[in-house]
């Protein structure tokens, strides 16, 4: 009896185990780019403008449950760094609420390197202007031109940087595919 109860046990939970589960198809053009499934790690941003980077959890009735970690990086004494995980969030979205997903960066990163030409070009202008405080005589107003065009320049490279795939230009969509019962 206890054999048969086993049996029995094992061929229910292969069962539950084996369910299908929906998924969304991200489509360019018709043709198929991306299968995104439950229990991978998923990057997007909404057409609220949230940023989210998480593990997909679920995707049923055209809902995206998403769980997001927060991780904490503690030094040690020796030198080195602990991740840690502080706690977690779930999200719930609906699939159209997506406006663009993340892709992975080759290359050159135009975005980063337009902050920090801008940073470095806030820095220059704040320098210029103690300059003029404090000595009349050595500042440069040509130093602080030259860092006025380099943060404009900065801008426009920030602004430039991929924004990964845009979901309705260049033919993307997606695509919600109801397998579940």
């Amino acid at each position: 009896m206890k054999k048969l109860l086993v049996c029995v046990a094992v061929i229910f939970s292969f069962k539950g185990f084996s369910q299908p589960s929906d998924f969304i198809i991200l489509k360019k053009r018709g043709k198929t780019v991306q299968n995104i499934y439950a229990g991978s790690n998923f990057e997007f941003i909404t057409k609220t403008g949230a940023y989210r980077n998480g593990l997909l959890k679920r995707i049923y009735n055209d809902t995206l449950q998403v769980q997001e970690f927060q991780v904490r990086h503690i030094p040690t004494t020796v030198g080195g760094v602990i991740y840690d995980t502080v706690g977690s969030f779930s999200y719930t979205y609906h699939y159209l609420d997506i406006q663009s997903l993340g892709k992975n960066r080759k290359g050159f990163n135009v975005a980063g390197s337009g902050y920090a030409l801008m940073g470095g070009s806030a820095l220059l202008i704040v320098a210029s202007g103690v300059s003029y405080l404090i000595d009349k005589d050595k500042f440069s107003p040509e130093l602080l031109l030259a860092s006025v065009g380099l943060g404009g320049v900065g801008y426009l490279m920030s602004k430039a940087g991929s924004k990964g795939i845009v979901i309705g230009k260049k033919g993307y969509s997606l695509q919600y595919m109801d397998v579940t019962p």
